[in-house]
């Protein structure tokens, strides 16, 4: 069985064909940069230029960096604030044959990881996190997403967690991974807190780099790298669409 995924990020645009049997992309992606200033309108073109360029006419599924609900956009922090109340779901529709499931980014990483990769089998509170431009979550109990969770924003010794602790902060200060892992690991703590979680899994490009940062945490909580990586937005995408998860 197969669907289709397309990943809106802040820099890039990105979509395949996946197999939903196996949660992994067939043949290769297409990747786009995404349009700058990222106004809805060209960035609803670009996702169906990638959709167009598969010859792919049925159901897709499209995630977006922010609260999502029933297709209108409701936060927009990576990408341009006139998304603020636009309907993704509608513009996309308007551009390809087929019809459109929409999720926040981070929710599609988490339903990916949660079916194929390391929270496979995995019940109770199941936390997902993306390390990047900013913190992006997913919450799941015994399997099931809590949609449009919003963790990074969570205030930590005053700031917001993602402002710290993002991969970005640590590009940013140009942070060692012991010294970002020790401002990961308070972020986590305040977190704990409030959620108990059962597994922590994390994700972002840094989870490639799990080996450097991850033994170094102390949290309650186990916490085991994405399998998945970059491909998982895609993929969660396509799952969504396939069995109607989402907003």
């Amino acid at each position: 069985m197969q669907g289709f995924g397309v990943d809106i990020g802040g820099s890039g645009i990105k979509g395949c064909v996946v197999d939903l049997d196996q949660g992994t992309l067939v043949g290769e992606r297409v990747r786009i940069p995404t349009p700058q200033p990222a106004h809805p309108d060209p960035v609803c073109d670009t996702v169906a230029e990638i959709v167009a360029s598969f010859g792919w006419t049925e159901r897709i599924g499209v995630t977006f960096p922010g609260v999502l609900k029933k297709g209108v956009a409701y936060t927009a922090a990576n990408v341009d604030p006139s998304w603020l109340g636009t309907n993704l779901a509608a513009g996309v529709e308007e551009r390809i044959p087929g019809t459109v499931q929409t999720l926040n980014d981070a929710d599609a990483a988490g339903i990916a990881e949660m079916r194929y990769g390391a929270g496979r089998g995995h019940d109770g509170v199941v936390l997902m996190l993306t390390f990047g431009t900013g913190i992006g979550s997913a919450l799941f109990t015994d399997g099931v997403l809590v949609p449009n969770t919003e963790f990074g924003h969570i205030q930590v010794d005053g700031e917001d967690g993602e402002r710290r602790a993002s991969a970005s902060a640590r590009e940013r200060e140009d942070l060692s991974y012991p010294a970002w892992a020790k401002r990961v690991d308070r972020y986590l703590d305040v977190l704990e807190v409030g959620v108990w979680p059962d597994l922590i899994i994390v994700g972002g490009g840094v989870s490639k780099k799990a080996a450097k940062w991850v033994p170094l945490l102390s949290t309650r909580t186990p916490v085991v790298p994405a399998q998945l990586l970059n491909d998982a937005g895609i993929v969660g995408a396509a799952l969504a669409a396939a069995e109607g998860i989402g907003h």
